[in-house]
């Protein structure tokens, strides 16, 4: 099968310290890829390598096969890839129908926002997500979600914008165990209608629940790639542990 998305010999420094060394990481059609890594093992870079933001020092980005050349956010999104970074970028004031379409709203050929029709559509959304909230609606104002509900707003923005491939920022730092969950079930039921996420965590238990395949990251190299059936979130654990003791071999 070919990859959606494939890096091939990737390599990022900012001086002379390298974030990423010869990364090799292919993410395919339908398939949630888990990466993991300790705190300064260049996960923050790598996502920023393939949301265009940061264009490799050395090596090659592959989209579906054929090498893409001055990678950048635009051909990101071009090639239907949406990137949701920690931060979320949501406007909190602003309810969520504004927030799905922030930036890129729906306009008739006069220019003006065709807000009915961006209301049914973030309505169509949400009911796709199963937000689980009965008080929510297209017009609640996010800072009244919660938290797992929030990152459910920015994965449905991506979903609307024709995402083949989702890649999630730490979505469940900070959240509480029901808010967690409620965006692992977002991650599959997304995963389900046939689109890929890249799942960026630390957080080793929700990386093994929703993972179809795991890539550790460590120091900036891929220390270990394995599927999720082939171990426990506690060998998993154990293998992390043996990485950053350098046992393990890529």
């Amino acid at each position: 099968m070919t990859p959606l998305l494939e890096l091939r010999n990737v390599s990022k420094h900012f001086g002379h310290a390298y974030a990423l060394e010869g990364v090799n990481m292919s993410i395919r059609p339908g398939e949630v890829l888990s990466l993991l890594g300790d705190n300064g093992a260049g996960k923050s870079t790598l996502v920023k390598v393939v949301a265009g933001v940061h264009q490799p020092d050395e090596g090659e980005v592959y989209v579906r096969g054929e090498r893409v050349s001055h990678w950048n956010p635009a051909k990101a999104r071009e090639q239907r890839i949406e990137t949701v970074f920690q931060d979320k970028a949501l406007a909190a004031q602003q309810p969520v129908t504004s927030n799905v379409f922030l930036g890129r709203e729906i306009t008739n050929r006069f220019g003006f926002v065709k807000h009915r029709a961006q209301r049914q559509e973030a309505d169509r959304l949400m009911r796709g997500m199963r937000f689980t909230s009965k008080v929510l609606s297209p017009d609640s104002p996010v800072q009244h979600l919660s938290g797992g509900e929030r990152e459910g707003v920015a994965i449905a923005r991506a979903v609307h914008f024709n995402a083949d491939l989702i890649v999630l920022d730490e979505p469940t730092t900070a959240l509480s165990l029901r808010q967690a969950q409620e965006v692992l079930d977002f991650v599959r039921r997304v995963r389900d209608d046939g689109t890929s996420v890249l799942f960026i965590s630390h957080n080793m238990f929700h990386a093994h629940e929703v993972a179809d395949r795991i890539v550790i990251l460590d120091r900036g190299r891929v220390g270990m790639e394995a599927d999720q059936a082939t171990m426990s979130a506690t060998e998993l654990i154990e293998l992390m542990q043996s990485t950053a003791r350098g046992d393990a071999h890529a």
